[in-house]
């Protein structure tokens, strides 16, 4: 069974409708799988642009988020100073966070 062959390259016989159709839809295939590729990058690049012009308003983001927490807060008057004393140290805290967040979108959206 070694000697009989089923595929044999070097035999130049025309080919059968069946395959000259599956050759060319094969092509076809392969020009359309090109195209959906090439497709995909443009889609990739673009979205890849959208990310980075949102990424340019986290500054801005921030800068927003830190004034409402500003505006939030409840105006103490001199006359309570025991209740200012309490609300106070929260205040600080939450500005030391509020500034670490501003931070922290200066270095990835500004890149410093």
């Amino acid at each position: 069974m070694a000697s009989r062959s089923t595929t044999q390259p070097s035999q130049a016989a025309p080919k059968s409708p069946f395959f000259q159709q599956r050759d060319a839809l094969v092509g076809e295939i392969a020009i359309s799988l090109e195209n959906v590729l090439q497709n995909m990058n443009k889609l990739n690049r673009s979205l890849e642009g959208v990310i980075a012009v949102g990424n340019e308003f986290g500054a801005v983001e921030a800068l927003w988020s830190q004034f409402e927490g500003v505006m939030a807060q409840e105006p103490g008057g001199e006359g309570k100073e025991g209740e200012t004393e309490g609300s106070g140290e929260e205040e600080e805290e939450e500005e030391v966070e509020s500034a670490g967040e501003a931070e922290k979108v200066d270095e990835k959206g500004r890149g410093r």
